[in-house]
């Protein structure tokens, strides 16, 4: 035996004591690791971590993304930079959710936030590994973080940091999405990733960073100091943002990814998940932003325009100098001077404001998350319609106080008077002409700054019915915006585009009044500094609430494919007649989307009452029929419409009372009941016109087929009897009411017939197919759809009368309208015309308009006047019966 045998006995007995002791403190495991958080922390830490999380704003959208990640899935949580705050948030926000929470920082340590016993296991397990393999453990070649994940303890890895790319690349230590990307291809269960990141500084970032920035770290990426006094200080101001998650499995599956190997698929995942995020963080701050000279230096300095201005001056025989001159000034008159200062002031005014005058801004969440989601893909052009001069402030507002950037908004230059055009610049607006005929230098340049706000990843929104609708009608498109926009898409300003429908509408408009007078002939009022301080007076009145909706956004590229024509390609009538399609295409969705309120409804079934004077019941016997067409073909109805519609329509009719639109057949009559008697003011049907007006799109084809039903004078019917009468009436309201040409006049005519059956004007015949019977009930109900038509007919008809006593070419067609206002005015003192509602300069410019394209300028066209007028007589007459 050897001399050394007793001491070597020794030695592995105590070998052996402190393996028992090592594994005894370590609870017979080795896998403990600084990068695993148990979620047990102090009662400070733990107190001061929910009362941020409290105080930090998250929307339900991005909950639910994380909600609906599969549950069989590996969960995986992603920021693009390094901060330890992201992982214990979403911990501390998600761990009560019973949803997937970060538990694994991959690239995380929380030595001072872990007990110590955790902290002294740690420490012995990794002393005990060192002096057996002489080399320090880490999670990936123990597998531990794969065994983790396996288990569905969701990690949380970061994207970019300087110390952890310098060890990826010079000291070869595992990167985290290498693994996650190996780990897919061994393991059936998808890797799911997250994208998430908490902004700090909403605001968007300048061009030259400021001295703050450059000391406490720009709003992209804020400093320590700045971003623990945002987290004490205005915890609320931040945002939190969880992007469409990533499943791994689907991205190797491309075709682009599966030929590479695992280290540049992981260069290519991090290129993409850093994209998403950077996209994301845009759709909330905007783009850079680049001052007013800088981007008149940019438009000026392009090599495209600067031919075109050298061209352009030797064209005319201009000096450059003069020329180019000339070109800044058109910028200096066009450009916005967008200000975050400004915006902000804005937003503090019309917040006290819209408090005062509204009674609320009704607004889909969902539609709001959709326009953020598809602006991470390209600028949206916003396509509202316009109804009043509050929209250009609406729409900005909404989307300022849900988290988007304010969109750069084309005005007309008429709005540019000091001192709000500063002020309107300052918010976004840029001006333009109310037209560019003949102004060859100023369309090129106004073009160039489209172009450039394409470029910079702008917003933008325009008016596509070129100004406020007086009528309450949506307008024909007027596509030379819409065509700029696009022509400046395909000349590369942008790789894409997305165009948003959006429905704005008023229970009451400020602007009821001058609209009434320049519908009956009196001149625009213009704006100035009188006008703005006469706006006092409104600030003290109530006009109910406002409604906004946003149509799915369509993309240009998506569009184009499903049209099969390249625009880059096309001939200039290809183009413009692709561009007046789908003008009228955005036209039809705002229609699609318009919000039919009580306002809207009672004004039509009391113009639509064959007599002035009625009863309560007899109105609220056509409000209903017109609530179930709506219900029945599935319309937006207002919030107050949802609630309570009883209470909505009575509030509807104090208030037409109180505002002398209608008033009691008996004063001294105090509460009113079904029975009570209501006169309609001839002075104010205009007025009444224009709310009817607002929910007019909705009974356009009804109103159509029902005439065309009214017309045939049978009982008994079949659906092509009626669809020669619908063509004609869709024909000759063209400047009316759009229409979507893809859907046939039989289609619209069917969806009309099972509206009329469901509401059991109409049955279906037993024995023949598309044949109709009408009800007892019937004829009465089809008359108050047709009513809809009867103030069109007589403005139409009017113009027939005015034509056939005039000589051909007399007038042109703006100096036409005018006189057949005149001349309606007459017929109706003489009892030739009732509505005092069709004595629209509005409809008669349309009447003169569809006339004169169709050929009918004056008495020389007397056999066609003829045919017209014996249509819309019989129409009329036996509407009216």
């Amino acid at each position: 035996m050897s001399m050394f045998a007793p001491i070597n006995n020794l030695v592995l007995a105590i070998r052996k004591k402190i393996h028992i002791l090592i594994e005894f403190l370590l609870n017979n495991s080795h896998d403990y690791y600084s990068s695993f958080y148990p979620g047990t922390q102090s009662f400070i830490v733990g107190k001061i971590l929910n009362h941020l999380v409290k105080k930090i704003n998250i929307d339900n959208n991005s909950i639910q993304r994380i909600k609906n990640t599969p549950p069989d899935s590996i969960v995986i949580f992603t920021c693009k930079n390094k901060h330890l705050f992201d992982f214990l948030y979403f911990h501390t926000l998600l761990k009560p959710m019973n949803c997937p929470y970060p538990e694994l920082g991959f690239d995380l340590r929380f030595f001072f936030l872990l007990p110590i016993k955790q902290l002294g296991r740690i420490i012995i397990s990794h002393l005990d590994y060192f002096f057996h393999h002489f080399q320090l453990k880490d999670i990936y070649s123990s597998g531990y973080a794969r065994t983790m994940l396996l288990e569905n303890r969701a990690g949380f890895i970061t994207l970019i940091e300087e110390e952890e790319f310098y060890n990826r690349f010079i000291r070869s230590t595992p990167d985290p999405l290498f693994h996650l990307i190996e780990l897919q291809k061994q393991t059936e269960k998808p890797v799911v990733i997250i994208p998430e990141d908490i902004i700090y500084i909403t605001k968007p970032m300048h061009k030259n960073p400021s001295l703050g920035d450059i000391i406490f770290g720009t709003h992209e990426k804020p400093g320590r100091l700045k971003r623990i006094f945002t987290l004490l200080r205005q915890p609320d101001k931040i945002r939190v943002q969880v992007s469409l998650p990533v499943n791994l499995k689907a991205f190797l599956a491309r075709p682009e990814i599966q030929r590479l190997d695992s280290e540049f698929q992981t260069h290519r995942l991090r290129s993409h998940l850093v994209d998403t995020l950077n996209r994301q963080r845009k759709s909330i701050t905007g783009p850079v932003l680049k001052s007013r000279q800088e981007i008149t230096e940019d438009i000026l300095n392009r090599k495209s325009l600067r031919e075109f201005l050298a061209a352009y001056a030797d064209k005319t025989g201009t000096s450059s100098r003069k020329v180019n001159k000339k070109a800044a000034s058109y910028i200096d008159e066009i450009a916005a001077n967008y200000s975050l200062r400004t915006i902000n002031f804005l937003n503090w005014i019309l917040t006290a404001v819209f408090k005062n005058i509204f009674e609320g801004i009704s607004v889909s969440q969902d539609e709001i998350n959709m326009m953020r989601e598809t602006y991470t893909k390209a600028p949206l052009i916003l396509i509202p319609c316009h109804k009043s001069h509050l929209d250009y402030l609406l729409l900005p507002y909404v989307m300022f106080k849900n988290n988007m950037p304010c969109p750069h908004i084309a005005a007309g230059k008429n709005l540019s008077f000091w001192p709000l055009g500063p002020i309107f610049r300052g918010g976004g607006a840029f001006f333009l002409r109310r037209t560019f005929k003949g102004a060859e230098l100023y369309t090129r340049i106004f073009a160039a700054y489209i172009e450039k706000l394409l470029y910079e990843g702008f917003n933008i929104k325009i008016y596509i019915e070129g100004g406020r609708s007086r009528t309450g009608k949506v307008l024909p498109p007027k596509t030379g915006g819409l065509s700029m926009i696009i022509r400046a898409f395909l000349s590369g300003a942008c790789e894409d585009l997305y165009f948003v429908p959006a429905y704005v509408g008023y229970d009451r408009v400020l602007e009821e009044d001058a609209y009434l007078n320049e519908i009956e002939g009196g001149k625009k009022t213009p704006e100035n500094l009188k006008g703005l301080l006469n706006t006092r007076k409104f600030l003290k009145r109530k006009y109910g609430k406002v409604y906004l909706k946003f149509d799915t956004p369509i993309s240009m590229n998506t569009y184009m494919a499903e049209k099969g024509i390249n625009l880059r390609k096309a001939s200039d009538g290809e183009f413009n007649q692709f561009v007046t399609e789908f003008g009228y295409k955005l036209i039809n969705a705002i229609n699609d989307n318009t919000v039919a309120t009580p306002h809207g409804l009672i004004a039509s079934s009391i113009l639509n009452c064959s007599e002035n004077t009625f009863t309560k019941q007899q109105m609220f016997a056509r409000v209903n029929t017109y609530m179930n067409h709506l219900t029945f073909h599935g319309a937006y109805l207002s919030d107050t419409l949802m609630m309570d519609q009883d209470n909505a329509f009575d509030s509807v009719i104090e208030n037409f009372i109180s505002r002398n639109f209608i008033e009691l057949a008996d004063e001294d009559e105090d509460d009113i009941t079904d029975t009570t008697m209501l006169i309609v003011k001839h002075n104010k049907r205009p007025v009444l016109d224009y709310y009817k007006n607002s929910v007019i799109c909705f009974f356009v084809p009804a109103a159509y087929t029902a005439a065309a039903i009214i017309e045939i004078d049978r009982f008994k019917f079949e659906l092509q009897d009626l669809v020669s009468r619908y063509h004609f009436l869709q024909k000759l309201f063209t400047d009316e009411f759009s229409f979507d040409e893809e859907i046939t006049a039989q289609q619209q005519i069917s969806k009309a017939l099972k509206g009329f059956i469901n509401e059991g004007i109409l049955v279906p015949d037993p024995q023949f197919a598309d044949t109709f019977n009408l009800t007892s009930e019937g004829l009465r109900k089809l008359k108050w759809f047709a009513a809809f038509l009867i103030p069109f007919f007589e403005s139409y008809l009017t113009c027939l009368i005015f034509l056939e006593k005039e000589k051909t070419d007399k007038y042109d067609v703006k100096e036409r309208a005018k006189k057949l206002l005149s001349f309606g005015t007459k017929l109706y003192k003489r009892n030739q015309v009732v509505r005092k509602e069709s004595l629209s300069l509005i409809n008669y410019q349309n009447a003169v308009n569809y006339f004169a394209r169709n050929d009918i300028n004056g008495s020389s066209d007397q056999e066609r006047i003829d045919q017209y007028k014996e249509i819309i007589n019989l129409l009329s007459r036996r509407i009216s019966s």
